[in-house]
């Protein structure tokens, strides 16, 4: 089976939530933050409002949070 996940609080759209994600996904999270200059809170809510704007909405916040690292993580590797 897989990792348990590591539930972490923090601000988004100026309120409080909780995401539960695996260490391996908030350890990519904040990698792809810190490339781009970002805090993982706000890498967050961006992420947060990309997933309200699909008509394909992800069912929760984690499910977004893993869908954008594992398309990030391709791009990266389909990078020349």
């Amino acid at each position: 089976m897989g990792q348990p996940s590591n539930k972490r609080s923090l601000t988004i759209a100026r309120h409080r939530t909780s995401v539960s994600l695996e260490d391996a996904f908030w350890d990519a999270l904040a990698m792809i933050a810190r490339a781009d200059g970002k805090s993982v809170a706000g890498l967050i809510g961006e992420i947060d409002r990309g997933r309200s704007g699909k008509a394909s909405r992800q069912p929760s916040l984690s499910a977004a949070i893993r869908v954008y690292v594992l398309e990030r993580m391709r791009k990266t590797r389909e990078a020349p």
